[in-house]
């Protein structure tokens, strides 16, 4: 069942993604002001990954144009951490997990989960401090915000929201929480790892939304471990959507590696260009939906 809602999903994709839906979000309010301030505006935000990071900083009050700023700033890069793990190694975890034969999705997402809870990385309370840090708020605004993670032991997907009773930096924390690289996040009795573990767009946590505008830091055609890629879960969404995916342009100044700080200034700058271009499609579809 949908409803009259309208959702802005920010996918999972590292500091690179930080920077570029920031980037892309600007971008379209450069070329088509009102389409981009019926973004801002959404009634919910989904964010999964990098993508709550950004949708927690939309929430926070700072100006958009503040939050690029952000992303330039090498005082703000100096709060982050090289995560000194390459991509290879974390799709090499993937991939032992996804080779298990028989299992289901949440039955390989516990295996990942087991690794995730395994894994030497800097402590909780550093990484923690790197989000506080990276959010100009820390606190729940009163617009829907919707901000997902995986429960390592059970490999089910949650949300967190404002009334979840759980504190905006440890909900997203855990959904920045990539296993293998940082530490899953201990909320009660429970530790949670990166939202974007199992989908990076989660569509399925706004399936109560009637349309739907999706910002995906990756190619349209990126392959994925699971059987449906993002692309085609955007696509099976009930309501209306609109899918930006990165261009090659934005993917090349990405890097190599887009948990680096250093991608951040590259890939907010392409951001900003790609929304520039995206503006009219996105108004268009804007124009049908409103």
């Amino acid at each position: 069942m949908t409803g009259d809602q309208r959702a802005l999903v920010l996918a999972g994709g590292g500091l690179a993604g930080i920077a570029w839906e920031t980037g892309v979000l600007l971008g379209v309010c450069d070329e088509e002001p009102e389409a981009g301030r019926a973004l801002l505006e959404a009634d919910v935000l989904l964010g999964t990954s990098a993508g709550s990071a950004v949708a927690a900083q939309l929430g926070s009050g700072v100006s958009l144009e503040d939050l690029f700023d952000r992303q330039l700033s090498s005082r703000y890069g100096s709060y982050e951490i090289h995560p000194g793990v390459s991509v290879d190694a974390i799709t090499e975890l993937f991939l032992s997990a996804m080779l298990t034969p028989g299992a289901t999705k949440e039955q390989k997402l516990q295996k990942i989960g087991a690794v995730a809870t395994s894994t030497d990385t800097v402590p909780e309370s550093v990484r923690r401090e790197v989000i506080e840090h990276r959010l100009p708020s820390h606190q729940w605004p009163q617009r829907s915000l919707r901000i997902t993670a995986i429960d390592t032991a059970t490999g089910e997907l949650v949300v967190f929201d404002n009334a979840s009773g759980v504190g905006l930096v440890d909900a997203v924390a855990a959904s920045c929480a990539v296993p293998g690289v940082w530490p899953p996040v201990t909320i009660g009795a429970r530790r949670f790892m990166d939202g974007g573990v199992g989908s990076t767009v989660n569509m399925s946590a706004v399936h109560d939304c009637g349309a739907a505008v999706a910002f995906v830091p990756s190619a349209s055609d990126s392959p994925s471990p699971w059987s449906t890629p993002a692309a085609a879960e955007i696509d099976a969404f009930p309501g209306a959507t609109l899918a930006v995916f990165a261009d090659p342009e934005s993917i090349a100044a990405f890097g190599p590696n887009p948990l680096d700080p250093a991608c951040r200034e590259p890939s907010a700058r392409a951001g900003r260009a790609q929304g520039r271009r995206e503006a009219r499609r996105v108004a268009e579809f804007l124009d049908l939906v409103l």
